[in-house]
């Protein structure tokens, strides 16, 4: 079985993609989704962020403050690297036993952090997702409630754009409109049916 690993940077399209490829029956698994999941009251993930980083993170409900998690992380090279420790480690598991139950051609992983983390070898090739600064900038602004100063210094924390396109295998440039990006993850899918005949 063919195991896709798709990255872009904030704001470039990867829901968009993913939620495409999951229309067209393919086994689609989302990092940050996982991520999601282990933090929730209870898990030993959140018991563990919680011991690192203090009480502060957690509200009046007992859930994790994302945003106040995300400020101290984003801040703080060490702090964010704590993070990932408790749960890259986690998520890769969760990801690999995944992979283990499925019987598709082939299957989309969705790591955001892909290239940060060095989970490469999780996949036999990487799709990127890409577009221009500009337009990665006003679809974060839309989306989420974020000023332009915390967008960048979330799109710093990430890979640098050459970077992720060095070390892609497919990329899908998406500066168009969602029939291109339709068009062009069709095309894409029709590849890797014939990749996962050939393996």
């Amino acid at each position: 079985m063919l195991v896709i690993a798709l990255t872009g940077g904030i704001g470039c399209g990867k829901s968009a993609v993913s939620s495409l490829f999951e229309s067209l029956s393919v086994p689609v698994i989302d990092a940050d989704q996982l991520a999601h999941q282990l933090v929730k009251p209870g898990m030993p993930a959140l018991l563990e962020i919680q011991q690192a980083f203090g009480d502060k993170i957690i509200d009046s409900s007992g859930k994790l403050d994302r945003s106040t998690l995300r400020r101290i992380v984003f801040n703080d090279t060490q702090q964010r690297k704590c993070l990932e420790g408790i749960l890259h480690p986690r998520i890769i598991e969760e990801i690999e036993a995944w992979i283990s139950e499925q019987t598709a051609p082939y299957v989309l992983l969705v790591i955001p952090l892909l290239f940060e983390t060095d989970q490469l070898s999780l996949a036999d090739r990487i799709l990127v997702v890409d577009c221009h600064k500009s337009v990665q900038m006003e679809r974060v602004l839309k989306r989420d409630q974020l000023s332009r100063e915390q967008i960048l210094k979330i799109i710093n924390t990430q890979a640098d754009r050459q970077t992720r396109l060095q070390g892609a295998d497919d990329i899908i440039e998406n500066n168009g409109s969602m029939e291109d990006l339709k068009r062009t993850t069709e095309h894409l899918h029709r590849k890797y049916l014939e990749l996962a005949r050939q393996e």
